[in-house]
């Protein structure tokens, strides 16, 4: 078969052993998967409730228009329904805005290293691929404003960037947004922004008002607990989003997905005490790193990327082998550093025991 030579080249996306098999693989009887950035602490009741009484039948499609989803995130952001679009995950609208926009004339700007899909999606279209290294784990926005020429379509903007979990400053997005041409596309993706604390974030969604050239990503998978369903939207000017429509496949959010993430955007109070426990967790990892003076950034998200100078392969497989799964810096761009899910505070005393032991035996 004809196939396209870099769709060859390409490795399906890797997510790791699944808590079964690591289960039959050490002979464990308790595996804590810290791996994913799942929330430790489930999802809204009110999501649960509204699961356990859904009324419809699985044997029809869903609302291809999510129409119920779409007013109340509407309502909630303040924004118009044509403002929105909605996707099976964020992913999937990464998907949409690639095959969108990107070809083998034109070329997108990112961040490197940084979320994986960006450079994925672009691969699979045949784009030219300007890749731009972080400075101390951050976005380097003067040297991607210089990256930027005429056949530049997409620009990727990772805040909190996974896998470093730092951020961009509002002092520094908006000078940058300032200089990008308004025939190029900036995505800003905020997967992890509802665990942001820090002062001086900016307020990504009055942005697209200003700035008719940005879509906002966002997630209902991180701290609202629903990744399983899979429900991801974006924001942006109407002109944006008429464009992108055509290009999302038909009933792409699944009916129990709309249904739960109407119910969980309702339910602030869940989303405040997952963003407080996170920070106290993220506590008890910034004061380990210390006592084992331990490089780390400093993480807006609900995960931390821990550098110890040792194969980051080598300490994953000896948390696997203790019951706890995380990931290994080697594939996300840090080769001796692991990158762990912020869990409970009895999941993170475990893990860190664990990985104490590791360290202190090499």
């Amino acid at each position: 078969m004809r196939w396209k030579e870099r769709v060859l080249s390409l490795t399906p996306y890797q997510p790791g052993k699944s808590i079964e098999a690591v289960k039959k693989q050490f002979n464990l009887d308790r595996i804590v998967k810290l791996a994913s950035n799942e929330n430790p602490f489930g999802c809204s009741e009110q999501a649960l409730t509204a699961l356990q009484s859904y009324p419809a039948s699985l044997a029809l499609y869903p609302d291809g228009y999510a129409t119920h989803l779409r007013e109340t995130l509407a309502a909630f952001l303040q924004v118009k329904e044509e403002e929105l679009i909605l996707g099976n995950g964020s992913d999937n609208l990464i998907q949409i805005i690639s095959r969108a926009l990107l070809h083998p004339n034109a070329s997108t700007i990112m961040a490197t290293p940084t979320f994986s899909q960006y450079k994925h999606n672009a691969v699979i279209e045949g784009a030219i691929i300007n890749e731009i290294p972080l400075i101390n784990g951050e976005h380097d926005l003067n040297a991607m404003l210089q990256a930027i020429d005429e056949s530049t379509n997409v620009i990727w903007v990772c805040s909190p960037n996974n896998p470093t979990g730092t951020y961009i400053p509002e002092n520094k997005l908006i000078p940058f947004l300032e200089q990008v041409p308004q025939h190029i596309l900036v995505v800003l993706d905020e997967a992890y922004y509802e665990y942001v604390v820090a002062e001086d974030y900016y307020d990504a969604i009055s942005l697209t008002r200003k700035y008719e050239n940005l879509i906002v990503l966002r997630t209902f998978s991180k701290i609202y607990g629903l990744a399983a369903l899979r429900v991801g939207y974006g924001v942006a000017n109407p002109a944006i989003i008429k464009a992108l429509e055509p290009v999302r496949e038909p009933f792409n959010v699944n009916s129990l997905g709309q249904l739960a993430a109407s119910e969980a955007i309702k339910d602030q109070e869940f989303v405040e005490v997952c963003r407080d426990k996170n920070r106290q967790g993220l506590t008890q990892f910034y004061d380990f790193c210390e006592q084992y003076q331990l490089k780390f950034y400093p993480s807006q998200t609900n995960f931390i990327l821990i550098d110890s100078k040792i194969d980051g392969d080598e300490i994953f497989q000896y948390l696997q082998a203790k019951g706890f799964i995380v990931r290994s810096g080697k594939a996300l761009g840090f080769p001796t550093a692991v990158r762990i899910t912020v869990g409970s505070s009895e999941q993170n005393e475990g893990v860190l025991k664990a990985l104490g032991e590791f360290l202190e035996a090499n």
